[in-house]
């Protein structure tokens, strides 16, 4: 057998006070120590330290420094004595371990020490070779503390597979706390790896494991792998706690299958479970589940139930239902339980508003949208821009532009301060409206609050320069744009189009169409119409041809402003084929025309002697 000597020790020599030159004490029952020479002393410098020295000192100057590749490590090898040996053999050679309750030990102090927790994972590995070996519920915590604050996932994974073969687990706040961190790191490989594992040696931890796994894919947004899991337990026969009800329920509500969330809840109560932490979630999901889907009386009358019960409701509740009976247009019960809500205090979610608004503006009541900001106001709650922009379009569709202009005045004198939606919004509701002046205001101030990226916003000013004949203010504020990082699309694009084709500034239309393609914005028919028509009203018809065979090749449908124009080029080129085809198009989708280009058209066709076709337009599309 061989026998190792105290000159095969990796231990370097230590310094004492005197400058003697000492070897570090072994244990004398223990002559050898290979298995910690391994771990501790590889790649590493390790100082002794001893009670006789308070300072050790490296024999060389140049050694004071540690390298970057070197870890300076402090070990008490008095401590190494007191542990109890145990004489192992392989292949010949005598090894002398620690016993595992010792080295369990060991690993604990390296793993809290952030220098040397690299050590005691290393230990940890040499250790598990050991059959004695048993890592405790401490070390398990702190070496999976240790790994994921390393983000070492392939290791993590690798423990999953030696707590399978060391039949070991941690305790289950460890194993919690684990799932939740593989899941926020996406690690969805590990999380099934341990699920298996947790729901082979302990149903229990594997019930709390589970849910850990529910919400972080609930937080995720992956509500469907939730739902997989569930089906998971329930195959395994494990047997859901109230955290699991909560958050399998949450899926399902988001997923829509509200009769699932009934059918889980009413499971739950069967079980009779009092005072359950999460009971006041589990009515909350029940609600918006049912809200969701049309059932708001349903919704309402479970939360009744639930306030019976003693259970404490919170605002969310007040909003959900609110919400609910919103969606389904139920006027009064919404205005009841926002009164009631506000009575106790619970107004506290901007989105029940929106709901509310949107909600009276579906039914005409648009006086009522004024009585919501009002409680909002109230409530110490801030208009949004969302609220705001819907209150103004709302008033536009229903009551028309003027209107809207008004009520945005209002809101505004009242103290509320619209955003960049709303600014975009009115900004455009003054340009139909002619009031120029006012909207050259309303983007002066948009500026000054810095929504100068605004696209839309941009377009309705180079629209106006250009009903304004004011062509190279519309260049200057694109360039404008440009500076500020704010890319042009198709929408100020085409407005260039209409303005340089009225004007019949070829060049600068041909400029433009360029740019577009070679910044990639493809044109829409309003492009293909501006161009197409300005190169009309410059009669270069060839040119019309070119981009009317690209507009089609590409999949372009006709509409009035489209056929009236290709109707014209066709007429003035005598290209009676093209013009029947065309007319024949407009016919089978319903396209009009107006008199003049309907006369054209006809004068074409009977100079080219079809008679047939002339009689055949003017029974298609009235006579002139």
């Amino acid at each position: 057998m061989a026998i190792t000597t105290p000159s095969d020790w990796s231990f370097p020599p230590c310094i004492n006070c005197k400058n003697r030159i000492l070897k570090p004490k072994i244990c004398s029952s223990c002559k050898t120590l290979p298995f910690l020479s391994n771990i501790f002393f590889n790649s590493r410098t390790l100082v002794a330290k001893s009670s006789r020295c308070s300072s050790p000192v490296l024999e060389e100057k140049s050694q004071k420094t540690p390298s970057k590749n070197s870890q300076v490590i402090e070990l008490d090898l008095e401590q190494i004595q007191d542990y109890s040996s145990i004489t192992t053999t392989t292949n010949g050679t005598t090894t002398c371990l620690p016993d595992s309750k010792d080295l369990n030990g060991l690993i604990c102090n390296l793993l809290k020490d952030p220098q040397t927790q690299g050590i005691g994972y290393d230990c940890y590995e040499k250790a598990k070779g050991n059959k004695d070996f048993r890592p405790d519920k401490s070390t398990l915590k702190l070496l999976i503390r240790y790994l994921v604050n390393s983000n070492k996932w392939g290791s993590i994974f690798s423990l999953s597979k030696d707590l399978r073969s060391l039949q070991v687990l941690p305790d289950s706040s460890t194993c919690c706390k684990l799932i939740s961190s593989c899941m926020k790191a996406r690690k969805f490989k590990i999380v099934n790896s341990f699920l298996e594992l947790f729901v082979i040696a302990d149903q229990e931890t594997g019930v709390l494991a589970f849910d850990s796994a529910m919400k972080g894919y609930n937080k995720l947004h992956m509500y469907s792998s939730s739902v997989v899991l569930y089906e998971k337990m329930r195959s395994a026969g494990l047997v859901l706690d109230p955290g699991c009800y909560c958050s399998i329920m949450e899926a399902f509500t988001k997923i829509g299958n509200c009769d699932k969330v009934v059918a889980l809840f009413e499971e739950f109560e069967s079980k009779n479970v009092e005072s359950a932490p999460y009971y006041a979630q589990i009515y909350k999901n029940l609600c918006e589940s049912l809200g969701k889907s049309g059932r708001a009386f349903e919704s309402l009358e479970y939360f009744r139930d639930m306030t019976k019960k003693g259970i404490q409701e919170d605002h969310s509740f007040y909003s959900v239902l609110i919400c609910g009976f919103a969606s389904i247009r139920e006027v009064n019960m919404a205005e009841e339980l926002l009164e009631e809500a506000e009575g106790k205090k619970m107004l506290r979610d901007p989105a029940l508003f929106l709901k509310l608004v949107l909600m009276y503006i579906e039914e005409g009541c648009m006086e009522k949208t004024l009585d919501v900001v009002a409680s909002m106001t109230r409530v110490k709650i801030r208009v949004s821009d969302c609220i705001f922009c819907a209150i103004v379009n709302g008033f536009s569709r229903k009551r028309g532009l003027r209107a809207a202009v008004e009520v945005y005045e209002e809101l505004c004198s009242e103290g509320n301060e619209p955003g960049q939606v709303t600014y975009a919004s009115v900004l455009n509701l003054y340009c139909r409206l002619g009031l120029y002046s006012k909207a050259e205001m309303v983007f002066s101030e948009m500026e000054q609050k810095g929504f100068d990226k605004c696209v839309v916003a941009y377009s309705s000013m180079i629209a106006m320069y250009g009903k304004t004949g004011r062509p190279k203010d519309a260049m200057k504020l694109v360039a404008k744009m440009k500076e500020r990082g704010c890319q042009p699309n198709v929408w100020v694009y085409n407005a260039l189009l209409d303005i340089h084709g009225k004007v019949l500034n070829l060049r600068q239309v041909e400029k433009i169409w360029k740019e577009m393609k070679r910044r990639k914005i493809f044109p829409d028919r309003v492009s293909y119409t501006s161009i197409i028509s300005a190169y009309s009203k410059a009669r270069e018809f060839d040119k019309c041809l070119i981009y009317y065979q690209e507009f089609t090749l590409n999949g372009g449908r006709l509409d009035r402003a489209m056929a009236g124009i290709m109707v014209g080029v066709f007429s003035k080129m005598n290209r009676v084929d093209e013009l029947i085809s065309l007319l024949q198009n407009m016919k089978r989708e319903g396209t009009k025309l107006d008199g003049r280009l309907q006369r054209s058209a006809l004068n074409s066709l009977r100079d080219a002697g079809l008679q047939i076709q002339a009689k055949w337009l003017q029974e298609s599309f009235g006579a002139t």
